[in-house]
């Protein structure tokens, strides 16, 4: 008898992949039991065989390497519609499975890459995706373990197939550790904790080339950890002694700026329940009718005081890897500077409100028209744009940030900052996302000390 798939409430609809699986499973099973037939299934039977095994793995521990040698001899296309499966499976249900599954579910990923299972990386990144920010809980702290022990251990394997799912990794842990290293007296993240630095001071230091993959974010992540020992000595020769690194083509801190993020990162560090409810009220909810979805959405996300710093990645991927199409620019769907400056308002300690900023914020410092997007900077105008006169406190804190921003983020390259900031603004205004930028400096109700600062920017030759 094969145990449970997934838990939820009676009255639920059986997803239609564990149905599938499970009817493929039932339909054959006595197959499923050596000895194996010798005949060379149809594509049909091919299909149903994957689904079925893929059922017995999860499902069926104890037969689990029965299956897998059955799949081993019965696969044809380089394991593909099995990883797919896989990797389906995680992204709809993973949260659903029950601790057995989920145990099996890593156990079978491990076996695709040892046999290069093809799309195995994005099945890693699936999996990554779904460790949450902010989430103390032992099922996702035993995820967070399971996977960067993984990638220690399988390290060969993926450097040498798919080096970039490294890249994807280092991001998360990165992440992840700016909270982990928050919370000094959580006796649960002690080991955990010393693995995620151990897995990214070994990419960071052997494999520098993946970070210039991620690009400019790399930089932001790492100034977040400059607490931690290990990544204050990385932090000193990324500024002093970048050779260190041993990649010639890396020279100077400045170069990391000028590479723009992909939106892939970003979508690293949001679910994927997130990411479609967002995509959904972004496209589908009227402006001035979005307080039920935003309550909702609070309820379902953000209610844990801990989890509150996902609204920088929240942030992040609202301005870098949601970009709507122009008939809903046009249209009263809510827009995303709305969004953006509800989840501002929502934050309660100060240090993340100054990371949600730093994200709406973070590509005007490097802004270049010919590889960055006006999209990406397109929010945080428009936030500040519409907020006056009614809500001209939150003009005036965003201008104020990003004053402070020019002059401290890096004094060495105050120049570099200052040359991104007035391209952006420049090109805001170019693209139409604003007439002028009068619309700041002659507002008669932000601070006459804020817009004399931004006189002096304007006037930088």
């Amino acid at each position: 008898m094969v145990s449970s798939f997934t838990q939820g409430a009676s009255h639920e609809a059986e997803n239609p992949i564990e149905l599938s699986l499970r009817q493929a499973f039932e339909s054959i099973e006595p197959k499923l039991r050596p000895p194996f037939s010798l005949n060379i299934p149809n594509p049909d039977e091919y299909l149903e065989l994957n689904q079925a095994i893929l059922y017995g793995i999860l499902c069926e521990p104890h037969f689990a390497k029965t299956h897998i040698k059955h799949l081993h001899a019965i696969v044809s296309d380089g394991y593909a519609f099995f990883v797919n499966l896989l990797v389906k499976i995680v992204h709809q249900l993973y949260p659903k499975l029950v601790v057995s599954v989920k145990n099996q579910l890593i156990w079978v990923t491990k076996e695709m890459v040892h046999v290069l299972g093809v799309g195995f990386d994005g099945l890693l990144a699936s999996l990554l995706r779904q460790i949450i920010e902010g989430d103390f809980s032992d099922g996702n702290l035993w995820l967070c373990f399971e996977l960067a022990n993984f990638f220690l251990d399988k390290w060969n394997y993926i450097l040498e197939e798919e080096p970039l799912v490294l890249s994807s990794a280092l991001y998360v842990y990165l992440r992840l550790l700016a909270d982990h290293c928050r919370s000094p007296n959580n006796e649960k993240l002690g080991t955990l904790k010393q693995l995620e630095i151990d897995l990214c001071v070994k990419i960071v230091r052997e494999e520098f080339h993946l970070c210039l993959k991620i690009g400019r974010d790399v930089v932001w992540l790492l100034q977040n950890l400059f607490h931690v020992p290990e990544f204050r000595a990385i932090w000193k020769d990324l500024v002093m002694n970048p050779s260190q690194f041993k990649t010639p083509e890396f020279t100077d801190i400045s170069q990391l700026y000028c590479i723009r993020t992909s939106s892939r990162y970003f979508l690293l560090r949001i679910t994927p329940e997130m990411e479609s409810y967002l995509r959904f009220l972004l496209t589908h909810v009227k402006l001035g009718q979005q307080k039920r979805h935003q309550m909702w959405f609070t309820r379902k996300f953000l209610s844990e005081p801990s989890r509150e710093t996902v609204i920088v990645d929240l942030v992040r991927f609202m301005c870098c890897a949601h970009h709507p199409p122009n008939e809903i620019i046009q249209s009263d769907i809510v827009p995303r500077w709305a969004i953006i400056g509800w989840l501002l308002k929502s934050c309660r300690k100060s240090y993340v409100e100054a990371n949600v900023k730093l994200a709406l914020f973070y590509d005007w410092l490097f802004f270049n028209e010919s590889v960055d997007n006006i999209m990406n900077i397109e929010p945080a105008m428009l936030l500040m744009v519409h907020s006056i006169p009614k809500y001209v406190d939150m003009t005036h804190t965003l201008v104020e940030f990003l004053l402070l921003l020019v002059d401290n983020f890096d004094v060495e390259r105050k120049d570099i900052i200052i040359k991104g900031v007035l391209s952006a603004l420049r090109a805001l205004v170019h693209k139409g996302v604003v007439p002028s930028i009068d619309v700041l400096t002659s507002c008669a109700t932000l601070s006459p000390v804020l817009k004399e600062g931004l006189g002096r920017l304007l006037n930088v030759k």
